[in-house]
């Protein structure tokens, strides 16, 4: 199809102009899709009880006393972290495609590339799979590890069948007419589609599950909320399977993160923090944002203050004119107001708990939080560094971080003693 109209192009522009043209040959570069057929798909889950190395940092949450931490595209790790001093990796749920999960009364939902599927864990330590909403996540794709764009005419033009399972670098070479070197058909761009397991630290009851900031999934009044390359997904879970719910409601922004707070949902993007309301649970409705420079994004609420890091580098490939954490007022969510900015060095994903901050900058950073937030930088209680922090669950004086290194704990029971309590190994590739 794109050499049709290629071809129709270029006799159009024969007929109705002289010699300005200039044709020339383009070569470039592209991500072509690799598909597997959806049955070897669908039949790939597998739980296992054997201990698997953490290789690749992801999503974590945390649920009566267990660690699920997920692993990009490959599955989700069980921890028994009922002695936090001790973890113990206990089990492996081998999930293609996965990049985020919430549990809530003892089932685990997870993506699965366009599937949603969830699990009881009634048994922490044998999973099982109770069923699959199948091509809910339509726009899902593999993460991209380069940066060109993907084929999207062969990813969505419906002749190929299979599930899109990861990516074939090809080189190919056009020819084309007055090229102005900005790309052909998404040619040799940088890839600005939001990969699925990029990533809310998420308010939550006995019966639900904790994330972390970077999370995607987060649920709320019984609902799951999901959002997936700017498309938010609603699934009740009051039934005995989840179900979706309403239409989805497309974003016009790069969503990285969602929060949940009081009837509200918060969502930070590349280029600012949006706010829903869900009063209404099945129709969000739009109420304001707050921008900020071109760059990483992940957002928690407490005590009606927002709290944004925004980071260069990574998945955002670009440079931030700063990195920052800001604090904005949102008490009035229709109206939102930035209180205060404060520099840092490339602060990630970020916590509250009773009153202190926890924050991945340049290791880990601990505040008191205090009455006035611009006075947040002089309350710093402690700074861990040699390791780069990705994203924080705070509870019951227990501080879990992931970093590119290793899953660490801390004690801050006593503030004035803070310890690191244990460290399970992490290995990047």
């Amino acid at each position: 199809m794109k050499k049709i109209i290629f071809l129709i192009n270029i006799l159009i522009l024969a007929l109705t102009s002289c010699s300005d043209n200039v044709s020339e040959v383009v070569t470039y570069k592209i991500n072509e899709p690799v598909f597997m057929d959806a049955e070897t798909f669908r039949n790939s889950v597998k739980v296992t009880s054997e201990s698997k190395a953490i290789e690749t940092l992801g999503k974590i949450c945390f649920y009566e006393g267990y660690l699920y931490i997920s692993e990009p595209e490959k599955g989700i790790h069980i921890i028994d972290n009922r002695n936090p001093a001790n973890p113990q990796i206990i089990g492996f749920i081998e999930l293609l495609g996965n990049g985020d999960l919430s549990i809530r009364n003892g089932l685990l939902y997870a993506d699965s590339f366009i599937d949603l599927v969830w699990f009881n864990i009634s048994n922490p330590a044998q999973p099982t799979l109770k069923g699959r909403l199948e091509d809910v996540f339509v726009t899902a794709l593999p993460k991209i590890d380069n940066e060109y764009s993907p084929d999207y005419n062969m990813c969505y033009n419906g002749d190929s069948t299979g599930i899109i399972v990861g990516w074939k670098l090809k080189e190919r070479k056009e020819t084309v007419t007055n090229y102005t070197g900005y790309g052909y058909w998404g040619w040799g761009n940088k890839e600005t589609m939001t990969p699925m397991m990029d990533g809310a630290y998420s308010s939550s009851t006995s019966s639900t599950g904790i994330t972390g900031s970077m999370s995607r999934f987060t649920i709320y009044n019984g609902n799951l909320y999901t959002v997936i390359n700017n498309a938010l997904n609603i699934f009740s879970l009051d039934g005995e399977k989840p179900e979706k719910v309403g239409d989805n409601t497309y974003l016009n922004w790069n969503v990285e993160t969602i929060f949940s707070y009081k009837d509200n949902l918060f969502f930070g993007t590349t280029t600012g923090m949006i706010i829903y309301s869900v009063t209404d649970p099945l129709n969000p409705i739009y109420q304001s944002c707050i921008t900020h420079a071109y760059a990483c994004d992940p957002v928690v609420v407490d005590n009606d203050l927002a709290y944004i890091t925004i980071h260069s580098g990574s998945i955002c490939d670009v440079s931030a004119s700063k990195n920052s954490l800001i604090i904005v007022d949102v008490k009035d969510i229709k109206n939102p107001k930035e209180i205060v900015s404060h520099d840092m060095t490339c602060p990630k994903g970020l916590g509250i708990d009773d009153g202190k901050l926890f924050l991945c900058d340049d290791g880990l950073k601990i505040y008191t939080i205090g009455n006035d937030p611009r006075t947040l930088m002089s309350n710093q209680i402690a700074h861990y560094k040699g390791m780069d922090g990705y994203d924080v669950i705070a509870n019951n004086n227990t501080l879990i971080m992931i970093a590119d290194n290793g899953l660490y704990q801390y004690d801050y029971s006593n503030l004035n003693d803070i310890k690191q309590v244990s460290k399970i190994d992490i290995g990047i590739k």
